[in-house]
């Protein structure tokens, strides 16, 4: 058993089973504010406001009078594959410029100390499940090349609403999950929260890369505005009900949730900076979620259930880590309402290399 996996799970964790979190939220400043903003869902909805302002006052917008804030996916796919080209124009104009503030964030974060040598760069966030959204990353990623960063872009493998809860299953090591085959995993958002049942299987001590989202329940909080006391009633609401599901299906569903939630997580749960999009204030002394889950939710195969927590970009580059095993630095952006980050090394791969030198831990 490696030093990682005998640590002790705590929240925010810099050592997870299977790699180190080299850093986390990294919040990045110039003279307009955040950085990270001018590469957020808000921020492609701005950029094309700003190119239909453009156009109205010079004779009028193809896409209507409805706000971009207010515009689907499937109404911006359809209007970039749109037969009239000053339709198609506008949408990849927004995706050009969308690109391009999205090439110069990643090289901000990229020119961090914690982020240097990073080999690989995966792109996440409900942005990415899209097609406006891929093809905004896969410009960045020919901007970055073209600027000589080697780094590999890849855009995250699992869907990027399932990515957040496959990801709880490497916040402990797999012996805590022996004889169960299903976890609860919770993912927070400034727009969703969702939580599901994550299936899994491990072999020698590995949780295998088939691993799938059993039942998932969404709530989209921004519509319903509510207080940081309702929001957590109703997410509570939630749990029991997939915990009823699992008994009802006969799972062997672990006394395990994971919680990825924005925001630097301390070690006691409590959370600091970075929780400006949620529901209410979680940034508060005398607020700590895990705590009040533990207090409001039912037993589960008879033990109150071990709550774990991270920042959210952290655990849903924890779903990568079935198919990172091929490099040592990798990291995560993901593109939500917000711009979250993380930077991983792979801890397995680093301690057999340190001990075929002879080097020990």
């Amino acid at each position: 058993m490696t030093e990682a996996e005998q640590t002790i799970p705590v929240h925010g964790a810099a050592t997870l089973p299977a790699v180190r979190v080299d850093a986390y939220n990294a919040e990045l400043r110039d003279a307009k504010g955040f950085i990270g903003d001018r590469a957020s869902k808000r921020a492609f909805q701005s950029i094309l406001e700003n190119w239909r302002d453009r156009l109205r006052s010079v004779g009028g917008d193809p896409m209507g009078e409805k706000p971009s804030e207010s515009i689907s996916k499937r109404r911006l796919q359809k209007a970039l594959d749109d037969d009239d080209i000053e339709t198609s124009g506008l949408v990849l104009s927004a995706i050009e410029d969308f690109a391009q503030e999205l090439a110069t964030v990643s090289r901000k974060v990229l020119c961090l100390k914690t982020w240097r040598d990073t080999q690989r760069l995966v792109i996440g966030g409900g942005f990415r499940g899209s097609r406006i959204g891929e093809l905004a990353i896969g410009r960045a990623a020919v901007l970055l090349k073209a600027d000589g960063h080697s780094l590999e872009v890849q855009l995250i493998r699992n869907h990027p609403d399932e990515a957040g809860l496959l990801g709880s299953l490497h916040l402990v090591p797999s012996w805590m999950l022996d004889g169960h085959d299903t976890i609860l995993g919770v993912d927070i958002g400034g727009t969703n929260i969702r939580a599901g049942l994550v299936e899994f299987a491990s072999q020698n001590g590995v949780i295998l890369a088939d691993a799938k989202v059993l039942k998932c329940e969404l709530w989209r909080h921004s519509d319903d505005k509510p207080e940081r006391d309702e929001a957590i009633e109703r997410l509570t609401d939630i749990l029991r009900g997939l915990i009823g599901f699992a008994a009802k299906k006969k799972r062997k569903l672990a006394p395990f949730l994971g919680i990825g939630c924005p925001g630097m997580i301390l070690a006691d749960g409590s959370i600091v900076r970075g929780g400006q999009n949620l529901p209410g204030n979680w940034e508060s002394s005398r607020f700590n979620l895990p705590n009040r889950l533990r207090a409001l939710l039912p037993r589960v195969g008879g033990h109150e259930p071990l709550i774990l927590m991270h920042n959210d970009a952290v655990v849903q580059g924890l779903s990568e880590v079935p198919w990172m095993q091929d490099v040592e630095r990798w990291g995560i952006l993901t593109i939500g309402t917000g711009l979250g980050n993380a930077r991983f090394s792979n801890q397995i791969k680093r301690e057999t290399a340190a001990n075929a030198r002879g080097g020990g831990k």
